[in-house]
């Protein structure tokens, strides 16, 4: 029989599919790496989260391994290359929470420019501020998209009701302009024309330290950030000399660089990272814009369909 392991908190419809399917199925989700190398032994599929690095020493040590997925779309944490080139096929759940992270990043966005969370504090306080909080409407600004795939997407989705110009922008697609946006093939001719930027890439090493000084100092404008894909993507140390600079109008992070997935909080928490966390020109959430109830069952249903897919 099938044997595929869970080590993942997700919704209960992963297993109840796979068990539909005719597969053994255990679900044990607080191993450590060692832990789950041996408890992995003989199972023909993983599904694994954040907390522990799959590397090729771990996939040398479970032999039995057709497939692994990943509850979510981060796979920075598997060593694909090293999988696939092994026969195992790597599978993640984007298509289960892009629309959570769209209408999260539109959320970020307007609370950016329309300042809700500092005015929320001020009246908290007891303080009606009502001039400084004046914001700014979404309609006339470029909002510049580096990424295009499920999460970029569904943020472009979303932004079209509200008549703003998007400018797309996304190295490894061949796509031609669609309606309501426009299509760069070069990243500078976004950075001349954006108002806003939102990042919806993996990270890899490439994509690692995406927006630091040198991409701050070719934006032509001052402009908003947003980031939903992955803390490392953006310098914190370049971020916050931009915020002080005034190129940087101001900051929405989902995701922080010093984010640890592994212990699912912050980890140290540098001046850089001090700076963000007092400045009134940044929103913070804690990597939830993917975290919906709706994107629960989501996120597990599609992976569901694609482990029995392979495993079938």
């Amino acid at each position: 029989m099938t044997k595929v392991l869970i080590s993942d908190r997700t919704h209960e419809v992963l297993e109840q599919r796979l068990r539909e399917a005719g597969m053994e199925v255990s679900v044990e989700p607080d191993h450590s790496y060692e832990s789950l190398a041996q408890a992995a032994q003989g199972c023909d599929g993983l599904v694994v989260r954040s907390k522990v690095n799959i590397d090729s020493a771990f996939i040398e040590r479970v032999p039995s391994l057709k497939c692994i997925g990943r509850v979510g779309a981060g796979m920075e944490t598997i060593d694909v290359d090293y999988a696939e080139a092994h026969g195992v096929r790597c599978l993640n759940s984007p298509e289960g929470n892009r629309d959570a992270v769209g209408e999260h990043a539109v959320g970020l966005l307007l609370a950016l420019l329309n300042n809700i969370a500092r005015a929320d504090a001020e009246v908290r306080r007891g303080l009606w501020q009502r001039e400084a909080n004046r914001g700014y409407e979404l309609g006339p600004l470029t909002v510049g998209i580096i990424g295009f795939g499920n999460m970029g997407q569904s943020f472009a989705k979303r932004l079209a009701g509200f008549d703003c110009r998007i400018v797309v922008y996304d190295k490894y697609k061949d796509f031609r302009d669609l309606k309501d946006l426009k299509v760069v093939k070069d990243l500078a001719e976004l950075q001349r024309e954006a108002d806003v930027v939102s990042f919806h890439v993996p990270l890899t090493d490439e994509t690692r330290h995406y927006l630091d000084a040198d991409f701050i100092e070719a934006m032509a404008k001052p402009f908003f950030l947003v980031n939903t894909a992955r803390g490392a993507v953006v310098d914190t140390e370049a971020l916050v000399a931009g915020l002080e600079s005034g190129k940087v109008r101001g900051a929405a992070l989902d995701v922080l660089e010093y984010e640890n997935m592994q212990a699912d909080g912050l980890g140290d928490v540098p001046l850089s990272m001090q700076y963000l966390m007092r400045s009134p020109r940044t929103v913070l959430t804690p990597h939830v814009a993917g975290w919906t109830v709706e994107s629960k069952y989501k996120l597990a249903a599609v992976l569901a369909d694609k482990i029995i897919e392979v495993l079938k």
